[in-house]
């Protein structure tokens, strides 16, 4: 990291003072994003979309319910069933997700894309180059909830 000093001991340096020797603002540094930040973004705007029940496969909803109960428990439900491979510049999404019985899988999962790409995209400036959906189960109208999930409104 380069020595911060004030202007006053700046004298006879050979970098220009002011403004304007320094360029533009945005490319003063660097910004990392997280695995995580992405999968709780693309978590809930999987979420926000109709026909989607739930996020992760039910052994990983059973464990993740536990795992929330013990303090320091691991990973929010929030971006439970996403997994998120970051670059410099693009991320690749993968989303395991429960559908309601009686939607068009495929609609559902064009919309689950699109919403979470758009989210992604807006929120963190990287290129989305795919958004995999795994559809691992159909909650029927009839069945209990392994646990009560907690739907956005």
């Amino acid at each position: 990291m380069p020595e911060i000093t004030p202007q006053s001991q700046q004298q006879g340096s050979a970098r220009p003072h002011g403004k304007e020797g320094l360029g533009d603002p945005a490319t003063r540094g660097r910004t990392t994003i997280a695995d995580g930040v992405v999968e709780k973004i693309a978590g809930l705007a999987a979420r926000e979309v109709v026909g989607v029940h739930a996020l992760g496969t039910g052994l990983a909803r059973t464990l993740g319910a536990v795992r929330e109960r013990v303090p320091g428990g691991a990973r929010s439900s929030v971006s439970r069933g996403v997994k998120a491979e970051v670059g410099e510049v693009q991320t690749a999404v993968d989303l395991d997700i429960v559908v309601d019985y009686g939607v068009s899988i495929t609609e559902v999962a064009r919309a689950v894309r699109e919403n979470v790409i758009a989210a992604v995209e807006r929120m963190t400036s990287l290129e989305v180059i795919e958004v995999n959906i795994a559809v691992g189960d159909v909650k029927l109208p009839d069945e209990e909830d392994e646990e009560p999930e907690q739907r956005l409104q």
